[in-house]
């Protein structure tokens, strides 16, 4: 946790870009690298289906979310993606459950639930 999924891009371009993308997000959220990550998607785009990442996280300051769009917009450019969207889906740590029991009964969420 957190999670970053990529849809509709190539999967040579995120394994290229992925090592960047999670020592900078690392950095920028203050969390461990480990607990980062990353997914591509397959997806059948049928109409007006653009490059998109869905960031999978716990409620930061709106300063941090912009700064982490901001970085993965930049380094998906780099690449050539044009015009990816970034969005997130914020996630509460009270419905998040790992084994079946939710965060706060488990030993070492703290890191977790940064």
């Amino acid at each position: 946790m957190p999670f970053l999924r990529f849809k509709g891009f190539e999967r040579e371009v995120i394994e290229q870009v992925s090592p960047s993308i999670i020592e900078q997000f690392a950095n920028i959220v203050d969390i461990p690298k480990d607990i980062i990550k990353i997914e591509l998607l397959h997806v059948d785009q049928i109409a007006n289906s653009p490059l998109s990442v869905e960031i999978y996280m716990f409620q930061r300051e709106q300063e941090i979310h912009d700064a982490v769009a901001s970085m993965i917009y930049a380094k998906l450019s780099d690449y050539g993606c044009q015009h990816p969207h970034i969005f997130y889906v914020i996630l509460s740590p009270s419905l998040y459950y790992k084994e079946g029991k939710p965060l706060h009964a488990l030993p070492k969420t703290s890191s977790i639930m940064k």
